[in-house]
């Protein structure tokens, strides 16, 4: 599947099953894919310069006028010049001659901001419409955390998923501008950075080198030689996991014309349904087998960004700035491949799922358990989002607004550069009986494009909420987590970069 088809919004039903009276949602983080955009590389004669992209119609960026000392917005379009014949210099034109409008290689296109603004206003439905966590309207960003990774098609598709879960008829007219949290290359956590990280990008290459001695003498890969063979280059004739273009550069190119019009599609017989079935089952084993069986793997891949998604869990637990309101500068409380399945299959949550279609996300939400929870909805409360793109998380009501207080009272605050107290970052095996105490009565479900899936380690007895394994207890969780969380992640990128890169004994996620 290439482009999310969603299911429809939760029945009355569905809602009393999924958000049972006894516990309440306290926190709510979306990690996102970034929606629909163009290959990342040209292939098959394809041309290369795609018409999806009218955002490219209206920039706009803040200039200095020295004359006068202040900041101004400069409006203006951007065309894209490319090689001729010689080498002089050409504009760049589409499919059909178009001039405006052009793709860049990666980019989000006009149908990837559609989808990415309509995932907003689901969430929208069921956060503000349907549960009434989430205030109607947003008066200030201070509640608000956003993050996007340098990619640009992740930075925009967290703005769309933003004004589609908030439009502007829902924020107040003085809504301040909200702060997006970037980080520079080098400690970028929101997708497998083995551009930055040796280690990984060993052991990327060696699970992949396994895949394509896997795959490559295959009936499989015999179907897929004769499906697109004659469309190969000639000095790579073969389809094979490794070849030129790599099946999983062939398996992108596939869905990115999927996923858009008719002036930019292969030959048919690259959408032959058995051989779509075939790479996509190879592709995925290529690129995520090693998050299911590596714990190094899990560690250098997603480690840092699991956690930080419990950091922020056990933070609110605590009810601390280390919730992700420190990040903000909020005196109070409040985005991969570029996507974030691999969170999930280090959780061991995706046995038997295919390639994560454009715009999928995973919820992963807090409940406290409640003694007298009433049958009512969960009470309104302030929201705030990040991303792979991006990430969307929110906070309960009662202690959000004391916090200040609450705050002041115990001096917990942290000046820019140091980060604030907590123990989301600290082993569950060193916390103290005090400190295990303060994670009890919270569990943590995941939800994949809103399908509840189960962690292999919460099933077990007083892992989870009696009754119903999918509520995982906070102290699992974390137990589980901190299995592979990294210690210090340049440091551990930067050792054992020429050990073997396979574990001597299995280590399955999600224990």
């Amino acid at each position: 599947m290439t482009s999310l088809v969603p299911r429809p919004p939760y029945n009355d039903d569905e809602l009393k099953s999924l958000y049972p009276a006894n516990l309440e949602l306290q926190l709510v983080q979306i990690l996102l894919r970034h929606g629909e955009r163009t290959p990342v590389s040209s292939r098959f004669h394809l041309s290369p310069f795609w018409p999806y992209c009218t955002a490219v119609r209206q920039f706009k960026s803040t200039v200095l006028d020295r004359t006068t000392g202040q900041f101004s917005t400069l409006e203006w379009k951007r065309r894209l010049e490319s090689f001729g014949p010689n080498d002089e210099p050409i504009l760049a034109i589409g499919p059909n001659g178009e001039l405006d409008g052009i793709c860049e290689m990666g980019m989000l296109t006009d149908k990837g901001r559609e989808t990415t603004f309509d995932l907003g206003t689901r969430l929208r439905k069921l956060y503000v419409d349907q549960l009434a966590f989430l205030p109607t309207t947003l008066k200030d960003a201070d509640s608000l955390y956003l993050r996007a990774t340098p990619i640009p098609r992740a930075l925009d598709s967290l703005q769309e998923t933003f004004i589609g879960l908030y439009p502007p008829h829902t924020r107040s007219p003085s809504f301040p501008p909200p702060t997006i949290l970037l980080r520079s290359l080098g400690e970028e956590t929101l997708f497998p950075n083995d551009s930055q990280c040796r280690r990984f990008a060993a052991l990327s290459r060696a699970f992949a080198q396994r895949a394509a001695d896997r795959w490559n003498a295959t009936d499989e890969m015999n179907y897929l030689n004769k499906l697109y063979g004659k469309w190969m280059p000639p000095d790579t004739p073969r389809v094979a996991v490794d070849g030129r273009p790599r099946l999983s550069g062939i398996n992108d190119t596939i869905n990115s014309t999927l996923a858009h019009g008719p002036d930019t599609r292969l030959p048919k017989e690259f959408y032959d349904p058995k051989g779509r079935e075939i790479i996509d089952k190879i592709s995925v084993d290529e690129w995520f087998a090693g998050y299911k069986e590596s714990r190094e793997y899990r560690m250098l891949g997603v480690g840092g960004l699991l956690g930080d998604v419990v950091g922020r869990m056990v933070g609110s637990a605590q009810q601390s700035r280390a919730d992700g309101g420190y990040e903000v500068g909020r005196a109070s409380n409040k985005q991969q491949p570029e996507d974030n399945k691999e969170a999930a299959s280090s959780l061991g949550a995706f046995e038997g799922n295919g390639w994560p279609p454009y715009t999928s996300h995973i919820a992963i939400e807090m409940f406290r358990k409640s003694a007298d929870a009433s049958e009512t909805a969960p009470q309104a409360t302030i929201p705030r989002a990040e991303d792979a793109s991006s990430h969307v998380a929110s906070s309960s009501p009662g202690w959000v607004s004391s916090l200040p207080s609450w705050t002041s009272l115990f001096g917990i605050r942290a000046a820019p550069g140091t980060p604030p107290p907590g123990i989301g970052r600290k082993q569950t095996e060193q916390l103290s009986p005090h400190e295990k105490a303060t994670l009890q009565n919270y569990y943590v479900r995941l939800r994949y494009n809103d399908e509840v899936v189960l962690i292999p380690g919460c099933r077990a007895p007083d892992n989870h909420l009696e009754g119903d394994e999918s509520f995982c207890t906070l102290e699992a969780f974390k137990a589980i987590v901190d299995k592979f969380v990294p210690s210090n992640w340049k440091k551990q990128c930067s050792e054992n970069v020429n050990a073997p890169a396979f574990p001597a004994n299995p280590e399955p996620s999600g224990y």
